[in-house]
């Protein structure tokens, strides 16, 4: 098989049309670049240049050749600059799952400090439920996702990024809409609308509360916690929406109270990726960039 090299000398003859111009651009002696072409002659069983004293000239099979190496030149050397574009922190193209209750209550945050840090990174979101997110991980389809613990995930590294509490979402004018915080045992006659099951979130929602577990409504399950919220705000019951969301600003749109819950078990917010995946350092940085985006939506959602 031809190789690059020799491909490289052939482009610099055609170029200069010289063999001493043509070996000075490829920074190599005369004998070299002479010999390389020989030898690639030999290789293809055709003569690419016909040589003369004063004159070189191309073959028509030397000149088509010479386009076909052109292409394969600029191919090799976008090769190079593809590695190139990976051999620093958080570039090329990354694909990232989360689930829906932290996806887009965390990744806007975090969107615009990464543009300006790192230009060179390509991210491609993916939002579904724990399971898929890690069968995703684990086929390569996801190089990491954001999930929350606990949730076993089998042979996946993980680092922490944070906890995540819960508040209390009641309807206006409710019995506990007037606490200013409740224990756990105040739930206990009460019973929670959820997330509709494979949503890690109904579990950790009906674990949060150390004392008692409330009951779940199961007359209802929604999909996300906007329809939550808006149920609520009907009415129709009670739900626990994770802090995360409640400092990105879901309740705004709804006319409901917040209550906080004392002595909660959040749930442990984690970037999860293969063991084997080549790229460690972005997930170390990505999850400092994701455990600030979390600090920066808190503050935002603190009232001043």
């Amino acid at each position: 098989m031809p190789s690059l090299r020799q491909l490289r000398f052939l482009c610099a003859l055609a170029d200069e049309l010289h063999f001493g111009r043509a070996a000075a651009a490829c920074h190599v002696t005369q004998s070299t670049l002479s010999s390389g072409l020989k030898d690639l002659e030999a290789t293809l069983g055709v003569t690419l240049a016909e040589r003369g004293h004063r004159h070189v000239i191309l073959t028509p099979i030397g000149e088509e050749i010479t386009d076909r190496s052109r292409s394969l030149l600029a191919g090799a050397q976008d090769i190079v600059k593809l590695a190139a574009r990976h051999t620093g922190l958080l570039t090329g193209d990354l694909r990232l799952g989360a689930i829906p209750t932290i996806g887009p209550y965390l990744i806007p945050a975090a969107l615009a400090g990464l543009r300006q840090s790192h230009p060179d990174l390509r991210l491609y979101l993916r939002e579904e439920l724990t399971e898929s997110l890690l069968e995703g991980v684990r086929t390569g389809r996801l190089d990491a996702a954001l999930i929350a613990l606990p949730f076993e995930t089998g042979e996946l590294e993980t680092v922490h990024l944070f906890d995540d509490g819960y508040q209390l979402a009641a309807p206006r004018g409710h019995d506990l809409d007037v606490a200013r915080a409740l224990d756990g045992r105040e739930l206990a006659e009460h019973s929670l609308l959820l997330l509709e099951r494979g949503h890690c979130l109904q579990g950790h929602a009906l674990q949060a509360i150390p004392e008692v577990s409330p009951p779940a409504d199961n007359t209802f399950a929604a999909t996300s916690l906007s329809t939550l919220l808006a149920m609520v705000q009907e009415g129709i019951g009670l739900t626990l929406i994770p802090q995360l969301a409640v400092d990105a600003g879901i309740v705004g749109a709804h006319d409901v109270s917040l209550v906080p819950l004392n002595r909660t078990c959040p749930r442990h917010v984690v970037l999860a990726w293969r063991p084997t995946s080549p790229r460690r350092g972005d997930f170390e940085a990505l999850s400092q960039v994701f455990s600030k985006a979390r600090a920066d939506v808190a503050r935002r959602g603190t009232p001043t």
